[in-house]
């Protein structure tokens, strides 16, 4: 909540600045340039507080999660796109109007001036990047494609810091508004470079990371165990994730957010995973000794947010990799696990996870079966019957994004305060 409340105090305090700075500045040329200069300015202030949303800063990404971090980004994203538009429209618009010129034309003629034309640079990027982020587009792509196309948006913030700067009705409008936006502006790009290369590059380097030991878990199941130096001071937790890069063994870009599926204990760090994919099929040929290059950790999943002293761990498939982590962190207060797998065959470190429920005087429900037989497996009886006193627990969901869908709307139907409830979903596209 404390991370919440800073974070919109921020853009709200900042939205509060360039209303004032929009009212001081003095109206444009005419009444549609002057509201085309308030959709700039709004513009501007969006792509700033996008930066800060990918930057991956420890402290935001620790309380909020990245999953819904990047739900924020998407959406302020498609908000962006809106008001780029609009302020390009409405600026083509006012000139034409100032001129008594056709819209075609004068287009034409704010191309030939470098200010705008930078402009108009940016915009037409940040119009392929939303296009390509479109659910039905995204798809459809592969991960590396969508990736590359998305990183064009730092070649968009550049160009419209430029574009900005010298657009001197805003950027220099007064001394106070200079300062400002040149404070924000370095802000959000030393945001931006320190969460995502100073702080990575800095660990890596001070770390040292290897592949330790390679373990088949099952016939599609591996894990994979890394050490480091002085791993005791890595602020990692149980539940978290790191996105995992191994040189050798794929492209750099090639990279997955693996759950740690053991407790950080300062001498290793654990990943379990199942062959889904090209990346993780390949892990078993790791060889030991092996450097890894490690980002993170990262997410809001973690004890951290414990309201209650009872908890409810609900895992499917391989997301039972971070509940397994959060049994083996010291927690106290009676524990149940619900492991939901199509077979007893399919469930990955079910005999750990038994000896660390076992452990704890906790209990544990295996829930096997096909999706289609039977009622559904999460419905909010079931959950009723199998835990009666679900909405006095923490309720932590990992699992297929179907599966933990249906759990959330089970829990909001049986009341258990959205403060009680964490999931993550994350995913690097």
């Amino acid at each position: 909540m404390a991370a919440r409340w800073a974070l919109w105090t921020f853009v709200v305090v900042n939205l509060v600045i360039v209303e004032v700075l929009f009212v001081t500045a003095g109206s444009g040329k005419n009444g549609v340039l002057t509201v085309a200069k308030f959709f700039g300015l709004h513009a501007a202030v969006l792509m700033l507080f996008q930066l800060l949303l990918v930057a991956r800063l420890p402290w935001l990404d620790r309380r909020i999660g990245m999953d819904r971090l990047t739900v924020w980004h998407r959406w302020t994203g498609f908000t962006l796109l809106w008001t780029i538009l609009t302020h390009a429209f409405l600026v083509v618009l006012g000139y034409a109007r100032l001129d008594d010129a056709s819209m075609t034309k004068t287009f034409s003629a704010l191309a030939g001036v470098p200010a705008s034309l930078l402009g108009m640079c940016a915009a037409a990027i940040v119009v392929v990047v939303a296009a390509v982020s479109a659910r039905y587009v995204r798809r459809r792509l592969p991960y590396e494609v969508w990736h590359g196309l998305h990183l064009l948006v730092y070649v968009a913030l550049g160009l419209a810091f430029v574009h900005q700067l010298q657009e001197t009705t805003t950027f220099t409008s007064s001394a106070f508004a200079e300062v400002y936006w040149w404070a924000l502006w370095l802000f959000a790009f030393g945001a931006l470079l320190t969460g995502r290369i100073v702080v990575p590059v800095w660990r890596n380097v001070y770390h040292r990371f290897e592949v330790s030991e390679v373990v088949p878990e099952s016939a599609n199941v591996v894990s994979v165990r890394v050490t480091g130096r002085r791993l005791d001071r890595l602020p990692a937790r149980a539940g978290q994730f790191f996105i995992w890069r191994f040189p050798g063994h794929n492209n750099w870009w090639l990279a997955n957010p693996f759950s740690l599926s053991a407790a950080p204990d300062g001498r290793t760090l654990r990943l379990t995973a199942k062959a889904v994919g090209g990346t993780s099929a390949g892990l078993r040929q790791l060889p030991v000794g092996g450097r890894a290059f490690l980002e993170g950790p990262y997410g809001a999943f973690t004890s951290l947010h414990r309201t209650r002293p009872g908890a409810l761990l609900i895992a499917g498939g391989v997301g039972i990799t971070p509940i397994r982590a959060l049994l083996e962190e010291e927690a106290g207060g009676d524990v149940v696990v619900l492991y939901r797998v199509r077979a007893e065959s399919d469930a990955v470190l079910l005999d750990e996870v038994r000896d660390l429920v076992a452990g704890r005087d906790g209990r544990l429900h295996l829930l096997t079966g096909h999706r289609t037989e039977g009622p559904p497996v999460f419905a909010p009886d079931r959950l009723r019957t199998l835990v009666p006193d679900i909405a006095e627990r923490d309720v932590y969901v990992c699992g297929p994004p179907a599966m933990t869908s249906a759990v959330l709307g089970a829990l909001r139907d049986l009341g258990v305060p959205r403060r009680q409830v964490h999931a993550e979903r994350f995913g690097l596209a």
